[in-house]
Order: C-alpha cells, then structure tokens, then sequence
C-alpha cells in the first residue's frame, strides 16, 4: 500500500466511533474502545492490547493538550491498523501536559510487521488536529457521521527530507534510558529494558538504526538546542531551523554534527539562567564594589 494516498477513513468507519463516552476516567474510556474493537472483530486480545496501552502511558501520557489524546499500542491485530475514537462532552482527566481534559480520544492499534505505519498517521494526525479551526469543527460536530465526515479528511503524510516525523520527547528518553541501562544495577535492568522496547516500538527502523550508529560511536545521539546553538557542537543552528525545533516536537538534524536536534524543556532552561544568574551575582557586586573605592580613592580631598 502506498502510504501517500492513504486516508484515515480508510482505517476508520462510523462503527468505529463512540460519540458519547459513558467513561469518566482514563483507564475506564481506553477499556471502553478496545471493547468496541473487540465487538468488531478488528482485535482479539483486549488483555494483552490494554496491557500495552497502559504501560505507554505509565511511561508518558498520550494526550497532546487542546483536549485531544491518542493512546496507541504496537501488537498483533486482525489488519494492519485498528482505530477506535471516542468522544467525551464533559472531558477526562489524561494528564495533559496543558492540563485540560480530554474530550477526543482517537485510539490506535497496529501490526507490528508494518514498521513506520503508526508514524506516518501519526504525522497525519497532527498536521490536522493542530489547526485550532479543525479541532472546532470536531468538537462540535452534532453526531458521529459529522465526526467521521471531518476525521475523514485526514491523510498520512511521509516525513519532508529536513526533518524526522516522530515524538522528539520520546528519543530523548530513549537516550537517557539508553544511558541510566549501562550503569543501573541488576535489580533495575528489567524495568529499564522494558521502557526502552516500549519506545523502540515506536520508532521508523531508519530512525533508530542512526541512533545506535550515534550513540556507539559517540555514547549519546540527540542533542538539546537553547539560544539557537546545538549543545553537541556549540554551533549555531539557522534561525528557520532553530524557530522550528522551539514550536514542534519534530527531530531535526543538525548539519554540523549530525546529532539528532530537539528543543530543550523551558524548565531546565529556566533553572540554567537562574544558575548562571546566582553565580555572576556575586562577580558582578564585587566588581561594582572594586569601582566604587577606585572612585572614592581618585576622589579629590577638600582642604
């Protein structure tokens, strides 16, 4: 199947939409999803399919903020992809890193033999849902054919060539899990490895065949970006690109380096210039000092 000329009403179809979730948390409305899957014979394993929903999102919630969330889960499945989206008029709790509920969960399960299919409708997903005019027209749609008439309208998309379509907060953990594996004590290897393949699932073969190649040659693969300069080489990156990487959980690549680029958390960039401020402060009051007696000093004394 080409990839390019497929759209997402292709894999879902009104049957496959619960307009008026009964669920009022997370775990009760994913349940209530894969039941519907279940009734429609597009997968046969709930267990095992809840199972790795969950532990997804254990690992990292789901939810993209502006009320949307899409669990996903890489298993055996009766086709290559099964979809089931919900609909909720009060919203549920999803942890979303914006805080609001969900009110639009679009759930997804697909074959593992199909590598890099989750990605390209992944890419789909929120190139669509990203648009504020779009997430109107769903969340007000007036029944379930209005919903799938507007879900319809979305495509897969491959990656453009000067970035990577993937989940940049999720090959960065991917290098820290990769990191904490060499030196974590037996009684945590288990656990570590089994977030590692959860991730690794996830990922385009290409994508993590240049990240081993990175990360054996040079023990990390994914640099941060602040003030527009790759933290791997101390380089500036170009405006357009730097711009980018700030507003899109989107991998770049850096053309000096190589490495993989991903926008740093505003978090640990606060603390560094919190950090960097405490420590010139205290220059910066002697120096101050230092000119205040070498004026006192040159200072004329009045006879």
């Amino acid at each position: 199947m080409n990839l390019r000329e497929t759209a997402f009403g292709e894999f879902l179809k009104p049957s496959q939409i619960i307009f008026d979730l009964k669920s009022r948390d997370k775990l009760e409305a994913i349940e209530e999803l894969l039941d519907s899957l279940v009734r429609l014979k597009l997968i046969s394993n709930k267990n095992l399919t809840l199972t790795r929903i969950v532990d997804r999102e254990n690992l990292e919630s789901t939810a993209l903020g502006h009320g949307l969330a899409v669990p996903h889960a890489r298993v055996d499945t009766e086709g290559q992809i099964a979809v089931a989206v919900g609909r909720s008029a009060e919203g549920i709790d999803f942890d979303a890193p914006d805080g609001q509920p969900v009110r639009l969960i679009i759930l997804v399960v697909w074959n593992p033999t199909i590598p890099g299919l989750f990605n390209h409708l992944f890419a789909g997903l929120a190139s669509f849902l990203i648009k504020p005019e779009n997430r109107f027209r769903l969340f007000n749609s007036r029944d379930k054919e209005e919903l799938h008439a507007v879900l319809s309208e979305i495509r897969f998309s491959f990656p453009r060539e000067d970035k990577i379509i993937n989940r940049a907060s999720l090959l960065k953990k991917l290098q820290d899990i990769e990191i904490k594996i060499r030196r974590a004590p037996k009684d945590k290897l288990e656990e570590l490895q089994k977030h590692r393949n959860l991730i690794r699932e996830e990922l385009d073969q290409s994508l993590l065949a240049r990240f081993d190649l990175l990360m054996d040659r040079y023990g990390y693969a994914v640099a941060e970006v602040v003030d527009g300069v790759c933290r791997s080489c101390n380089m500036s990156v170009s405006t357009q690109m730097a711009s980018a990487i700030e507003e899109s959980n989107d991998i770049y690549v850096c053309e000096n380096c190589g490495k993989y680029l991903v926008a740093a958390r505003k978090e640990k960039i606060a603390r560094e210039k919190a950090e960097k401020a405490r420590k010139e402060k205290p220059a910066a009051q002697a120096e101050k000092a230092g000119k205040a007696k070498e004026t006192a000093r040159k200072k004329p004394v009045r006879k």
